[in-house]
């Protein structure tokens, strides 16, 4: 068959024919669908960069913001807040994009809010009609002293005097006064000094406004059930017994007796509800290394200053003129948003033994006025046949029982939300876990030596001006 005649014979073909070979025939289609993948990918990709890029900007942005709103609503900075901000842009070479800076400023607080924003040239979607994308920052910050109850409890005990333990104490806690004590956080902000050691002096202003079983005026501790350590509140329907007084922890050589369990002196008593700075600082500085140490006791007057069980008694504390009146009706209920309670509970050692006179020798005035008269083991050293010296007097507390008395009561405080700060000072090793267990969590336990005690009550009284980064 000629070419002329097979060209004839193709082109006669009815159309039919044609398309139905042409629909049959794949030749190139592999490369067509690759070739369209391949510019679908670099599109995705090239737009994926492009958001990368701007969330890779709004980080560098938003953490300028971040940093700059929190220096400048930071209370104890004197600059204004507004110049602050403005520094953190311009070290970071940033000016251009902030846009708005608003303070509001109080007595007791600073909001400072941030805006800033810039446009991200795009590379791949302006393509698509999005040459540039916005990329904002927003940051706001606030400092604000709420009403705060602090229980400041300070160990007072023997091994104060060790390695200049007691003069740190002093100067740690005046840091923390002059910290939380401003003029600015007048009528806001109440502590509650308590002093401990092997036990606590109430002092007669709040013994009076109790339920006591009174038996002297040497001293005035309390004595507490077992049971009342499992809760924050003071059991207002009982009638405590008052702690004998007595000089139990020296060996008798002489009727030594300054070293009470109860502590006897007036600048050894609870200052309840003050917020004057220079009064507080003097009172901690007269203090002195004495007996024996009972942590449970200091952190259970702590506990029970800040439940409202107390409010009753700090009412005619303030009504007596012995409590500022701007600190009527504390403590708060718990339940109060206005108010925060908080306890910084300090010891350099552990729970210790305890001993108490047998009731039948601590019955009568007489032998109340003789136990003032007479160092306990002078006088069984000296008038009492050895055999019989265990008559006199036996263990309350041992450091087992005064551990699990620590562990209840703070557990009842946390449960009622008080936030508890422990610091352990030149603690050992085997003495940290009773104090680390009390804290709110690990980070409000603090172990320190030295100086480094001062550092530990300026980082809870800065906590407590907490600086909040609220949006």
């Amino acid at each position: 068959m000629t070419v002329k005649n097979t060209v004839n014979t193709w082109v006669a073909l009815p159309l039919r024919n044609r398309l139905s070979r042409f629909a049959r025939e794949d030749d190139g289609l592999v490369t067509i669908l690759a070739l369209f993948m391949i510019m679908m990918m670099v599109a995705v990709g090239g737009i994926q960069l492009d958001f990368m890029r701007h969330e890779m900007e709004r980080s560098r942005l938003q953490a300028v913001s971040d940093r700059a709103v929190l220096a400048a609503a930071d209370l104890d900075q004197m600059r204004d807040p507004k110049a602050v901000v403005a520094d953190y842009f311009a070290k970071s070479g940033m000016t251009d994009f902030l846009s708005n800076v608003v303070v509001d400023d109080g007595l007791n607080y600073r909001t400072v809010t941030i805006d800033a924003s810039k446009e991200m040239d795009t590379q791949f979607i302006g393509r698509f009609g999005f040459p540039t994308l916005n990329v904002p920052a927003h940051s706001q910050a606030e400092e604000r002293v709420a009403k705060v109850e602090v229980s400041l409890v300070l160990d007072i005990s023997g091994s104060m005097a060790l390695n200049n333990r007691l003069s740190e104490l002093k100067n740690a806690a005046g840091i923390f006064l002059d910290t939380v004590l401003k003029t600015e956080n007048e009528d806001l902000i109440s502590v509650s000094m308590i002093p401990y050691s092997e036990q606590v002096n109430a002092g007669p202003m709040i013994l009076d406004r109790m339920r006591v079983n009174k038996k002297h005026d040497y001293s005035h501790c309390l004595e507490f059930a077992d049971d009342e350590f499992n809760s924050a509140a003071l059991n207002t329907s009982t009638t405590h017994d008052q702690m004998q007084h007595f000089q139990w922890n020296y060996d008798g050589r002489n009727n030594y007796r300054d070293d009470t369990i109860c502590p006897r002196y007036s600048y050894e008593r609870i200052a309840p509800f003050s917020q004057n700075s220079l009064t507080l600082k003097s009172q901690i500085n007269q203090l002195v290394p004495r007996a024996g140490t009972s942590i449970f006791l200091g952190m259970k007057w702590a506990a029970t200053m800040l439940d409202p069980s107390f409010r009753d008694i700090n009412n005619a504390l303030v009504n007596a003129g012995h409590v500022d009146g701007q600190f009527y009706n504390r403590p708060a209920s718990y339940d109060d948003p206005e108010t925060l309670k908080t306890v910084i509970l300090m010891t350099d050692g552990a729970n210790d033994n305890s001993f108490r006179i047998r009731s039948n020798y601590y019955d009568s005035e007489s032998e109340y006025v003789h136990w003032n008269k007479y160092n306990l083991w002078w006088y069984l050293r000296n008038e009492v046949d050895y055999r019989y010296w265990s008559y006199f007097y036996y263990q309350k507390y041992n450091k087992s029982l005064g551990n699990t008395l620590l562990s209840n009561i703070c557990d009842a405080a946390k449960a009622k939300r008080i936030v508890i700060w422990t610091i352990g000072f030149e603690v050992h090793d085997d003495d940290v876990p009773a104090m680390q267990n009390c804290a709110s969590s690990p980070s409000h336990f603090f172990r320190v030596e030295g100086v480094e005690l001062s550092e530990a009550f300026r980082a809870i009284a800065r906590q407590i001006n907490q600086l909040r980064l609220t949006q």
